[in-house]
């Protein structure tokens, strides 16, 4: 039975509010078998704590996203620091930079950015990185602060090959998302076609970035299933042989044991 596991979605987001159930019954029909709740400010970070605490195969990652990073204070950091001790939390994330919306400055989007990663080593967890229109300075910044031991991760990858391949260089792993399975994608399926098969993880991002065929319409977390496909059909490989490699690849960065 294939087994995939999708690293990051948004079942926490209004949009999925009481269809738990029903998005946890599509995605196991169609072989996603554990996946990651991200939460990004409080009432995020709340509901995904709830969904990892009621469901076995859900897991959370937390963290303060940088469109809130004007919002962060000692308190919040503090606020964090307590959430993380939570034993279904797997990850900080998604922090990073966005320049694309610049709801606050890109030096407080820098400061915070740091302060998490600097967060995510103490507690000895990975950080998972969003990143819009501002991939060099990620890059800059990761570099300048290190990657611990437990890595990192490259949220919905959307960049070259090379970038990827210099962000592996770091410690950081790549995910992809649906963005994977669009036409026009041209540089994203050619890092997802040439990077170590180690070095990648799959995602949704749901309810955003919908993969084709279901493009344009509302992601679920079930639809990982169409970029473990495309993956699969861009290196030659069977759908299987992707899904297993992404599952084990994951249970490593998020320190899981196998079950």
């Amino acid at each position: 039975m294939i087994q995939i596991f999708d690293t990051h979605t948004h079942l926490n987001v209004e949009e999925f509010e009481g269809r738990a159930d029903e998005e946890l019954a599509l995605a196991a029909e169609m072989g996603v078998t554990r996946m990651n709740v991200v939460g990004f400010d409080k009432p995020t970070i709340k509901r995904a704590l709830d969904l990892a605490t009621r469901y076995e195969q859900v897991y959370a990652t937390i963290g303060w996203h940088p469109t809130e990073a004007g919002t962060y204070t000692d308190e919040v950091e503090q606020f964090l620091r307590e959430q993380l001790q939570h034993d279904k939390v797997i990850a900080l994330g998604e922090i990073g930079l966005d320049y694309h919306w610049m709801t606050a400055s890109k030096e407080v989007q820098e400061q915070v950015f740091r302060r998490q990663i600097a967060l995510a080593k103490e507690l000895d967890l990975p950080f998972v990185v969003h990143t819009r229109d501002a991939l060099e300075d990620t890059y800059d910044i990761i570099k300048s602060e290190g990657v611990g031991p437990r890595g990192g991760i490259m949220h919905s990858y959307s960049g070259s090959l090379e970038m990827a391949e210099r962000f592996i260089e770091l410690g950081m792993t790549i995910s992809f998302s649906g963005v994977v399975t669009f036409k026009k994608a041209t540089d994203i399926q050619e890092a997802a076609t040439h990077l170590p098969l180690d070095k990648i993880l799959v995602e949704t991002d749901a309810p955003y970035l919908a993969p084709v065929p279901k493009r344009g319409r509302e992601n679920r977390t079930a639809y990982t299933r169409y970029v473990v496909d495309k993956i699969a059909e861009l290196r030659g490989l069977s759908s299987e042989e992707v899904a297993s490699a992404t599952y084990q690849n994951a249970l490593q960065i998020f320190n899981l044991e196998v079950k």
